[in-house]
């Protein structure tokens, strides 16, 4: 099922053929329906206050006040943002008794100002630690193609929110590839952006070097509209550009290991294609990222930082929280400052060789993740769960280690299990790649 973009829903409600109030009376509907996942992907249902403030956005466009094209479509938030007068939990049994924000996350602020109207809070994998997507807390949504199968993480609800209709855009964070596996895993688009470009403030952290915030959304435009709201820039699309002529580099090792048989039919026919349109599509060594392995042996940044977040934390209630994540967080306390130091420098100069690297492309491309989502009976086992966790999150996680922006798009046909098509454009170069990414999409469609 196709589902109806931003600007789609944009129009149709500047043509008035729907209003606010109906698109979020619906997307609430879904979330109420004891047949759906709406009570596993959202863990606060903000029912009241959306449906008056759809109200409003439909009194406002009446007298020509429309902010962005996002005003009067319903937005789920992640459940590690403030909002104004809620806990922030992040997905913890812990953080249930925490103080109500006094403000909105920066991004909730400009998404609120562009007329966003928020549905809910959903469901993450506890602390945002893992990319599988269960919550042994809350419960784990069922992914959409397939309800016995993981939906991704640690933006899980955010995923399912957008597949299942209960919001049109998903607000989520992405340290690892939180945002663009669970939007693969989902058939969705999600877009990942250099670090600086928006704000991470009032967003509960899991790794302050590696953290970034951005959207999960049924397009690519949808995603740069968002990154542009998120941004704080107009709220537009760049222009596709074409893609006759491009030259995109395709890593020979690394990314494509470890490929399920799914993913490898998907992302043939994705390079067929791209070809056919024009794109010069260059194998390449892609040596630096053989590096990685051996550089986070320790646990990386994730392990050292998440420790001193919650050090404390463990001390006091070590056993409340999942032992999956609780055995990451745990590795961080083996870490010494010199192990900091040491992946800091090792960081600084794979970004710098890859940079050279890189530099003759417009982009690098490769499977979002190289395996589609497992069954979630197949993650029970720890073991199973972290050689999984750490499959679906090695393509992504070295976007965030390099520090560049990506976006993902769906690559699989109907009736194939989703899989999706990552872009990794240069640090900095988040609208230009946005920009390439709606041509792929377009060429892949």
């Amino acid at each position: 099922m196709k589902l109806p973009t931003v600007l789609e829903l944009a129009t149709d409600l500047a043509a008035g053929r729907t209003t606010s109030k109906r698109l979020v009376a619906e997307a609430l509907e879904r979330i109420d329906d004891p047949r759906g996942e709406g009570k596993r992907a959202f863990l606060k249902v903000d029912r009241e206050a959306a449906l008056i403030a759809a109200e409003a956005s439909d009194r406002m466009r009446a007298h020509g006040v429309v902010p962005s094209p996002l005003a009067g479509l319903p937005v789920s938030i992640k459940d590690l943002f403030d909002v104004a007068g809620q806990r922030t939990g992040a997905g913890s049994l812990l953080l249930t008794d925490a103080p109500l924000a006094k403000a909105d996350a920066p991004a909730v602020a400009r998404l609120r100002a562009a007329g966003a109207i928020f549905v809910g809070r959903t469901n993450m994998v506890e602390f945002a630690f893992g990319g599988v997507g269960t919550n042994s807390h809350f419960g784990t949504p069922g992914n959409p193609a397939d309800r016995s199968r993981v939906p991704g993480g640690s933006s899980s609800g955010a995923a399912v929110s957008v597949s299942d209709r209960m919001a049109v855009v998903g607000l989520g964070s992405d340290t690892g590839g939180s945002v663009r596996a669970p939007a693969a895993l989902c058939g969705l688009a999600g877009f990942k952006p250099t670090q600086y470009r928006v704000p991470r403030d009032g967003a509960f952290p899991l790794s302050w070097t590696l953290d970034s915030v951005g959207p999960l959304a049924p397009s690519i435009s949808c995603c740069a509209i968002a990154d542009a709201i998120l941004a704080g820039e107009a709220p537009e699309v760049p222009l596709a550009l074409p893609l006759a002529g491009l030259r995109f580099a395709v890593p020979k090792n690394y990314v494509l290991d470890n490929m399920e048989e799914p993913v490898a039919r998907a992302w043939n026919r994705a390079l067929s294609r791209l070809s056919k349109a024009g794109v010069t599509l260059t194998g390449i060594a892609f040596g630096e990222l053989d590096e990685l392995p051996a550089i986070n042996a320790g646990g990386g940044f994730v392990t050292y930082e998440s420790y001193a977040i919650h050090r404390e934390r463990l001390a006091r209630d070590h056993d409340k929280i999942d032992p999956r994540v609780v055995a990451r967080i745990d590795k961080g306390a083996n870490a010494s400052a010199a192990d900091y130091i040491e992946i800091m420098r090792a960081r600084a100069s794979l970004i710098a060789r890859a940079a050279v690297r890189t530099a003759p492309f417009d982009a690098v491309i490769m499977p979002t993740t190289p395996i589609v989502a497992p069954k979630i009976a197949d993650v029970e086992r720890a073991e199973d769960y972290f050689r999984l966790n750490a499959i679906l999150l090695r393509n992504s996680s070295l976007v965030n280690f390099l520090d560049r922006c990506a976006a993902t798009t769906p690559i699989h046909e109907d009736g194939e299990l989703p899989a999706g098509l990552q872009i990794m454009g240069e640090h900095g170069a988040d609208r230009r790649t946005l920009a390439i990414a709606l041509a792929v999409e377009a060429a892949l469609a």
